[in-house]
């Protein structure tokens, strides 16, 4: 609408948008430097079928690693075992864990910890871009650990943006180098492959045109590194499948490994796809670079052909990496999903463990038949105790962030949030003017949501003005999350999507002069409780009650879990 002055025409609504953009500026000033204090944060899991305490030797519970850790990669030295797992969008890349007997893991550390180890994340989305199925490989010629993996979509290298590189540490625990780019490399999913002689070769999923060309290659390739002087040799060779020409059409493979057993070498992928049709397949070769022979009696290991409504299901296994113990036996370690609500997910693909057995043609196997499953409580041979408290199972944790540093199970988005907060007597986090849903680098750090059931508890103190909020933030991706916060004289569960934040509950309480206010989530599987506490308060208050997880959750295999932590912003929601 335009108003007719005496010698001037004004356009109202250029002028309610800049009288916004002024509040605005006015209320980011005001808010600026304004923190929330956080006293700790609890978790605790109730998932069902692991509330029975296992005592009977070698018993454990899987997955192994419960909540979002796909595509796990797995290597020994000695007595020690180490896997990793995939990050995509988050920060730092690249989870360490550690077990001495395969059943009992710590999350150690994160091998991608410094912001210069990895290409920018900012710009990517959280569950399509980013770190991809990273390796670890230890190397006795060297007495080197080998970390290799893909950063996919950062606007860098060919393949249409993507770029290899690997990391290398005397110790795991430790410091690891700075990357090593692999400029001549174009695909994803790479792995490394030490031969008794010393000689080491990298396979990985090759790059392909669009339209993809069949080929009896199957879009894996293989490549020689010299440790020497950290490159590749050569060009890289097609993997070669005996008996198998263009016109057969074959499926393509990815996420391969390279082991040798039994004189012979295997190589082992990941084959149709990452959703309920995975399955993991395995070649046999008297060479390295092949031709290989196709198992006949393949896949080692799927389990897309059981009856969807079983009781506990484990669905879309596949990604395999295999590992010897220092006995002679062998163990598998592979991704798979434990869905609720048709196919429904907030816990992403984790991270199982089953034994390796061998077929009378000496072939490796994890199920015997295509109808065999996955078993969430199983037993190891050899192990004289049952598993201990690590990430499977019921557990639970308090950080009241009394340490100089954050434990290695906090994330953050798209980059280091490193900025926004410190630790010490609980964590101060400056309410920054950052949108969680934007793909740049909110305030925020989480952790994996690791059960289908679980409470997880906190208390922030605020002294809001504007628009500022601190709470909890559960996290799916860019554009399904979900906020409890206090805001200026309430608490309030919003639902951030597309748009402006929905509220779908609210409270009165008293914030002026930072007041605490304890906050919880009680997650049921399919559905929400959220609670609240003030001083006014005798003990937790329902703020709202079976608010549906699908909003945070994935469908069939989505590439990551959600994660659950402690955010501020003074954006406006």
């Amino acid at each position: 609408m335009k108003i007719a002055g005496a010698t001037h025409t004004y356009d109202m609504s250029l002028m309610k948008t800049t009288l916004s953009l002024a509040a605005a500026l006015l209320c980011a000033a005001t808010a600026s430097g304004t923190e929330a204090r956080f006293s700790h944060f609890s978790y605790r899991g109730d998932d069902d079928y692991c509330r029975e305490e296992l005592t009977g030797s070698g018993e454990y519970y899987n997955p192994v690693i419960s909540g979002w850790a796909s595509d796990p990669s797995v290597t020994r030295k000695g007595e020690d075992y180490w896997l990793v797992t995939s990050t995509f969008g988050y920060f730092p890349g690249v989870p360490l864990y550690h077990s001495r007997d395969l059943v009992s893991w710590e999350h150690v550390g994160n091998i991608l910890s410094r912001p210069g180890q990895l290409p920018p994340l900012d710009g990517l989305s959280l569950d399509k871009g980013g770190i991809y199925a990273p390796a670890i490989t230890y190397n006795p010629h060297t007495d080197l650990f080998y970390m290799i993996t893909t950063c996919v979509n950062n606007g860098k290298g060919k393949d249409g943006g993507s770029v290899n590189f690997y990391v290398t540490a005397k110790d795991p625990a430790g410091e690891w180098s700075d990357p090593v780019v692999l400029d001549g490399m174009t695909g994803i999913d790479p792995s490394f492959f030490f031969d008794e002689d010393g000689s080491g070769y990298i396979v990985y999923k090759s790059g392909e045109h669009s339209p993809v060309k069949w080929s009896n290659h199957r879009a894996l390739s293989i490549v020689r590194f010299d440790a020497a002087t950290g490159k590749t040799v050569g060009e890289p060779l097609p993997f070669r499948e005996k008996g198998v020409g263009p016109e057969e059409r074959l499926e393509r493979d990815e996420g391969p490994h390279i082991f040798k057993a039994k004189g012979k070498y295997y190589l082992i992928a990941a084959e149709g796809g990452t959703g309920i049709n995975h399955s993991e397949i395995v070649y046999k070769a008297d060479s390295v670079m092949g031709p290989y022979e196709r198992w006949g009696r393949n896949p080692m290991l799927t389990q897309r052909l059981l009856k969807p409504n079983r009781k506990n299901p484990v669905t879309c296994a596949g990604h395999v990496d295999v590992v010897e113990t220092p006995r002679g036996d062998w163990y598998a370690v592979f991704l798979g999903c434990r869905p609720w609500n048709d196919g429904e997910d907030q816990l992403g693909r984790e991270t199982f463990l089953m034994p390796v057995e061998w077929s009378a043609d000496s072939f490796p196997r994890i199920i015997h038949n295509f109808k065999d499953t996955v078993a969430l409580w199983s037993r190891i041979p050899g192990l004289d105790a049952p598993q201990r408290q690590g990430q499977a199972g019921n557990f639970g944790w308090t950080d009241r962030f009394d340490s100089d540093r954050l434990a290695p199970r906090w994330m953050s988005l798209h980059g280091s949030a490193a900025d926004f907060y410190k630790t010490g007597d609980g964590l101060s986090m400056e309410c920054a003017p950052i949108d969680p849903r934007t793909s740049g680098t909110p305030a925020y750090v989480g952790c994996r949501i690791q059960h289908h059931k679980f409470s997880a508890e906190t208390e922030v103190s605020l002294n809001p003005k504007c628009n500022e909020a601190a709470g909890m933030l559960l996290v799916k991706n860019e554009q399904r999350q979900y906020f409890l916060a206090v805001r200026e004289g309430e608490v309030a569960l919003l639902l951030l999507g597309k748009g402006k934040a929905e509220v779908l509950a609210s409270a009165k309480t008293e914030t002026d002069g930072g007041k605490p206010v304890g906050l919880k989530a009680v997650s049921k599987g399919t559905t929400y409780d959220f609670y609240y506490r003030d001083a006014s308060s005798d003990g937790w208050r329902l703020l709202t009650a079976d608010v549906p997880a699908a909003h945070i959750a994935s469908q069939r295999g989505g590439f990551t879990g959600s994660t659950i932590g402690l955010a501020a912003t003074s954006a406006p929601l």
